[in-house]
């Protein structure tokens, strides 16, 4: 195996090391994030730092980058406590990725990529009207991570909107039968296609196929 050190990559060119390093910990959930500005505007952001904190109470967290790269997001969600997550699908990435974009913050990523905002049971941020699957969530916790400037966003689910076809008897959600969007870096988007599902391991026993 090609062996990489730290030295090595702290000589390499900032945006090689940064593909680098985004693409090292694989495949990650890549979603839109919507918000409502305190004077009723929607914001628009596509993240793929969004990960599961836990099922009892639903919390789901994401990473926030520092303040001076990605303030609206951030600002939006503490002025008004609210926001949604909505997956992406093939016919809306491009529009999705355009929301990465460094907008002002009087300007409305929903008009400028084409996509359409959807007010629902008294919710008051926006959610992604061509997304399969969408969740709201109330804020919780803020967390700065003091090492690089950013913040990790902690928000409990409220309220899922999911097209039929998605949710299983047990469950779970079969992402795969509506083209849910992964992402690998900062530029790569993957359709997915389930390999298995495993029973709960237990010690001593076979692993078991159940589906």
């Amino acid at each position: 195996m090609q062996h990489i050190s730290l030295s090595t990559i702290q000589t390499w060119e900032r945006f090689y090391r940064a593909n680098f390093i985004n693409c090292l910990t694989g495949f990650k959930p890549v979603s839109l994030i919507a918000t409502t500005h305190q004077n009723g505007q929607p914001n628009l952001g596509v993240f793929s730092s969004i990960v599961h904190l836990g099922s009892d109470p639903a919390l789901v967290g994401y990473i926030n980058r520092p303040v001076a790269a990605a303030p609206h997001t951030l600002a939006n969600i503490q002025a008004t406590g609210v926001y949604t997550v909505n997956h992406i699908h093939p016919g809306i990435a491009e529009q999705a990725h355009q929301c990465s974009a460094k907008y002002a913050a009087d300007e409305n990523e929903f008009t400028l990529t084409g996509l359409t905002p959807v007010f629902k049971q008294n919710i008051p941020a926006p959610f992604v009207a061509e997304s399969y699957i969408q969740y709201a969530l109330k804020l919780v916790e803020v967390v700065p991570i003091q090492h690089n400037n950013t913040f990790l966003v902690i928000g409990a689910v409220t309220d899922v909107f999911i097209e039929p076809g998605i949710l299983q008897e047990d469950g779970f959600l079969a992402l795969e039968n509506k083209d849910t969007l992964a992402s690998l870096g900062a530029d790569g988007y993957y359709t997915v296609e389930r390999f298995a599902r495993f029973g709960y391991a237990k010690p001593g026993k076979p692993v078991e196929k159940i589906d």
